[in-house]
This record gives C-alpha cells, structure tokens and sequence, in this order.
C-alpha cells in the first residue's frame, strides 16, 4: 500500500472517530435522562399495575368484556423500537421476537411505534393499523392515549382476539432484553409478570410482592362494570407508557455504548495504520538512502 493512501486512511479514520466520539457524548447525556425517566416512572406503573391485578382477580374482573379469552380472529402486536440506528442490537432483537410472533400468528396486525418497526413491518407484508414516528424522549402519558383508544375500541369491537406489545426492557446500561407482554385480555397472570420485571430501586414498592400476596376486597361505587369500563384503559395505557420509556432508555444506553466501542476501534486501527505508515516510510527512507550510497559508490 503506498504512503499517501495509508495517511489517507488515517486521516478518514480519525474523523470517523472524532464523529463517533461527538455521538457517544450527545447519547450519554440522552442516555441519563431516560433512564432517569424511565426509572422515576416504574413505582408508579408498579402502583398501577397491582391495581389493575387486583380487580382482575375479582369477580367482577373475571367477567369483564376485557378479559374475556377469544380463540378465534386476528392478533395486534404493538412494536416499538427506535426511529435510528446505530444502536446496536436493540431494534434487531425487537423485530427478532416479532418475526417469532408473526411465525406463530400469521393473522396480525400492527402498531408500528418507531421507523424501524414501521419499515419492517411493511417489509413483512403486514396490515399497518396505525404509525408513530419521531417520538419525543420526554413522552409524556398523553402521547399514548391515541394508541390505547384504538386498541380499546378494536378489541371491544371484536376485531382482534388479543393485543400484544414488543419492546426492549432496560436492565442496565449493558444490557437490554427484548420481551413480550400480553396487554389484552386482562390476565392476572401476565400483569405479574409484568410487575415481576418493574425492579424499583426504592420505595414502598420496591419489595416487588405480586398483586397476589395480598388479597384485597373492593367496594365498586356506583358499580364495578362503570368503573373497569373507566379503570382499564387507563392502566392498559400506562402499560404502553412503561414501554415507551423503558424502549427510550435502552436505545440511548445501547447506542452510547455502540459509540464508544466505535470510537475505541477507531483508535485502534489508527495505531495499527499509523504502525504500517512508519514501517513503510522507513523502508522507503532506507531504499533512497542506498541509492545514494550506490550512486556515491559508482562515480568513484
């Protein structure tokens, strides 16, 4: 390889690490506030989410229109990934586990929350109910209101037999898990799980009993059909909202890493370049100062 391409590549090495290394910053100060988000938000679906186990578990829960099990018509799989790349594998082990679900549902519908899951579903042929891109980081409990309306609606309606949402759950800044939840029918079994994975790191919920510890019985005024006709659809849209965060947390974790890991390598195959470089002008230095020395040699 001659001289100059090797400084060539050394020179383009380098600003890739410089842009990598820009990128790792901008996705560590992303990466703190959702987390901070995401953890500031899990006592409080954790509150929520026993709420919803207990009156499940109840009669009146049991008989519920949301809780009834169907084995009959289509599945609606909400799929929430990133709207970018770079991010190592979060968004490939989202779409992993939906090409999973979509191998044992043929018949499903989609919720695309992000610009991956919205390409990939289009990629795999499926019926796009509904799109959202470009979310904020700092979503709030509104931005899902939409989402949790038309699923209520459709499920209501007897469009689809059950609901489900995929998405990355934040463990830590290395490591992201991509998990499916069951969010319709209403099971006491699923909400636990769910609850099983909320970890707070302090505070009265932080012992992470499931809503099965304690039995609770309920007073239901004016009577309980109104009130899980109101209750349900709140709670199933803070479940949508702990996806989104935890969703937003793993991306910025995993795209700060990627980054960093890149801007490591950068260096690397700059030192390695940097190695050839020396060697290669060495020899030339050494072959030029020969010549001399030959030609010296001959006009004596």
């Amino acid at each position: 390889m001659a001289l100059k391409q090797v400084k060539n590549k050394i020179v383009s090495t380098q600003k890739t690490g410089k842009v990598t290394k820009a990128m790792e910053s901008v996705s560590a100060v992303k990466m703190r506030k959702s987390q901070e988000r995401a953890f500031a938000g899990r006592p409080h679906v954790h509150a929520a989410l026993r709420i919803l186990g207990r009156l499940s578990e109840s009669q009146e829960g049991l008989s519920h229109s949301y809780a009834q099990k169907r084995t009959t018509g289509r599945q609606l799989l909400v799929i929430v990934t990133s709207d970018k790349g770079l991010a190592g594998a979060v968004n490939s082990s989202v779409l992993k586990r939906a090409t999973e679900n979509f191998a044992r549902n043929p018949d499903t519908d989609v919720i695309a929350i992000g610009r991956k899951a919205l390409e990939f579903a289009k990629r795999e042929a499926k019926n796009v109910v509904a799109e959202y891109t470009n979310v904020a980081d700092n979503v709030g409990l509104e931005k899902v209101h939409d989402i949790t309306k038309l699923i209520m609606d459709d499920f209501k309606n007897g469009t689809y037999k059950d609901v489900a949402v995929i998405y990355q759950n934040f463990i830590s800044t290395f490591e992201q898990e991509a998990i499916k939840r069951n969010v319709l029918p209403i099971d006491p079994e699923d909400i636990n799980d769910v609850m099983r994975g909320i970890k707070p790191k302090e505070g009265k919920f932080s012992d992470n009993r499931s809503s099965k510890d304690v039995k609770t019985t309920y007073t239901v005024e004016p009577d309980a059909e109104e009130v899980l006709n109101t209750l349900i659809p709140q709670l199933v849209q803070i479940m949508l909202y702990h996806a989104l965060l935890e969703s937003k947390a793993s991306e910025h974790s995993a795209r700060m890493v990627a980054m960093k890991n890149a801007t490591d390598k950068s260096k690397e195959v700059v030192k390695a370049l940097t190695l050839v470089y020396n060697k290669e002008r060495q020899a030339s230095i050494t072959a030029e100062v020969s010549e001399i020395s030959g030609g010296m040699e001959a006009m004596k």
